[in-house]
């Protein structure tokens, strides 16, 4: 299996690959043993769409020269989305299954192998150079609803110390930029019993790390909630809902607390959250928790009132600096994480320079900067008022440049305090270079301040603390070797632009 895009879709892959197993089927890290390989797509923006053609043509060209015979099965978002042009536009592939079908993955696997099989043997049979048409397998709903649950099989593809947990799929927000509610479906929650049974079978297993995923997190459990499964999704209606609720009812918050309760030593790390669906119980909660991470995944997308309400994100300007205020005066030592989108259409140099404004006061934590992406079907894509590949870069390269100069004062600011990280992975020397260890060690030499040892990789343990999601945030790189997997203790000695240095307590 290929699988791209996201951790959800990640999750996904998951899935699959346990329901295989489950049925009995050999998993190979080697295309060309394989009977069968799946390419898991994503279809976010263009360039993902892009990644995932590729990989799909790229996949298609090895088996003609490795594994004619292979069977090439495309799932994920990709076919979700253009279920109707695909098998045309690509009859190379042998089926293309949607995400409702991810635990039915053994049946269609069989049948892609036997519709491969059947194509092969015709080309063999004719005497001319036309290819044998047979047209793909394609199992793929228009309105997804599927959710795994706890007896899903399920074969984890993160380091054993920590997981994602999906508690919910699907999103009810109508942003004129997304396309995920059309791919995914309408927002449907995981039962909470579900939820913690699985949690508390991945700590049994000893995983340090629980991140909650879905397309919205601080949704979760409204869609339980009689008459309100399609909407409600603005912070007035929610608040609305949110109030009428029964006391056993299940939310993002009796969620959090149970988790919380589950004996032993972890993180519970909530990723995914919308602005509009925040609470002062939610902040509480997590205030509340000491096993949740003091961390905040909160897209923002922008903050000046008419760029807000061209992409339809249901909150102003003023709303989100409130919000920011109640989250850090209610937790402390938050650390809140968000992203923002330049050059969507309309977005003028004055309403660029309120972000970058916002950026520079706000002082986020943890932040990401993306370029508009204009996607067929979506509001935004026939909007006028369309903003240059030019424009986007440069203001992009401008928003980021103004987080780094936040970063590196944030850096600065925790040296000699001690922090708690799990130890993911000995550095290698390429790890090194890429962050740029290697140029501060040096650095302090040239100055005088110390002797730089001549260092050798294994003397670096590649750490995250609790303010830093997986593959997303920065690292905190530790002189010398601790225990992989786990807790330690460690004293900030160090920065580069955004990731820290450290060394054992």
């Amino acid at each position: 299996m290929v699988s791209l895009g996201c951790v959800k879709n990640l999750a996904d892959a998951e899935v699959m690959l346990g329901s295989l197993m489950a049925d009995g089927i050999e998993i190979t890290n080697e295309p060309s043993e394989a009977d069968a390989l799946i390419v898991n797509t994503c279809s976010f923006i263009n360039s993902a769409q892009e990644e995932s053609v590729d990989a799909i043509l790229e996949s298609s060209e090895l088996r003609a020269v490795q594994r004619p015979g292979q069977a090439l099965i495309v799932s994920g978002c990709l076919p979700q989305r253009f279920r109707k042009e695909l098998p045309d536009l690509m009859p190379e592939v042998d089926a293309f299954m949607g995400v409702d079908q991810i635990a039915e993955v053994p049946r269609i696997i069989r049948e892609a192998i036997d519709c491969r099989s059947k194509k092969t043997k015709k080309n063999k049979d004719e005497h001319s150079n036309k290819k044998a048409k047979i047209a793909p397998l394609a199992e793929i709903n228009s309105r997804p609803r599927y959710i795994p649950d706890v007896q899903t099989p399920r074969f984890r593809l993160t380091p054993s110390h920590f997981a994602y947990v999906k508690i919910a799929e699907g999103c009810n927000h109508p942003c004129s930029f997304c396309i995920i509610p059309r791919m995914r479906g309408s927002h449907r929650s995981r039962q909470q019993a579900d939820i913690v049974e699985e949690a508390k079978g991945l700590i049994s297993q000893g995983v340090k790390e629980l991140n909650l995923i879905s397309q919205d997190s601080t949704y979760y459990g409204m869609d339980l909630v009689p008459g309100n499964r399609r909407g409600n999704s603005s912070p007035g209606k929610f608040a609305a809902v949110n109030s009428r609720l029964s006391p056993d009812a299940s939310t993002l918050c009796s969620l959090l607390r149970e988790l919380n309760q589950i004996p032993g030593d972890f993180w519970i790390r909530l990723l995914y959250t919308h602005p509009a669906h925040w609470t002062d119980e939610l902040i509480q909660t997590i205030a509340e928790c000491p096993k949740v991470a003091r961390y905040v995944d909160m897209p923002l997308q922008h903050i000046h009132d008419t760029m807000l309400e061209r992409m339809r994100r249901e909150t102003d300007g003023q709303y989100i600096r409130d919000l920011i205020t109640r989250i850090r005066e209610g937790i402390p030592g938050i650390a809140i994480r968000t992203t923002f989108i330049v050059g969507f259409p309309g977005e003028t140099d004055k309403r660029f320079e309120a972000l970058v404004d916002f950026i520079r006061e706000t002082k986020f934590e943890r932040l990401g900067v993306f370029s508009y992406s204009k996607e067929e079907g979506t509001r935004a894509g026939g909007m006028r008022g369309q903003v240059s590949a030019k424009v986007k870069e440069a203001r992009c390269a401008q928003a980021m440049n103004e987080q780094k100069r936040v970063a590196r004062s944030m850096g600065k600011a925790a040296k000699n305090k001690k922090l708690k990280v799990i130890a993911e992975k000995m550095a290698t020397d390429k790890i090194l270079k890429g962050a740029d260890v290697r140029s501060w060690e040096y650095g302090l030499a040239r100055d005088g301040n110390r002797k730089s040892p001549k260092l050798t990789a294994d003397q670096y343990t590649v750490a995250r603390g609790e303010t830093d999601a997986p593959d997303i945030d920065g690292r905190v790189y530790v002189r010398g070797a601790l225990p992989l997997g786990d807790f330690s203790w460690v004293r900030i000695i160090g920065h580069t632009d955004y990731d820290l240095i450290a060394e054992p307590v």
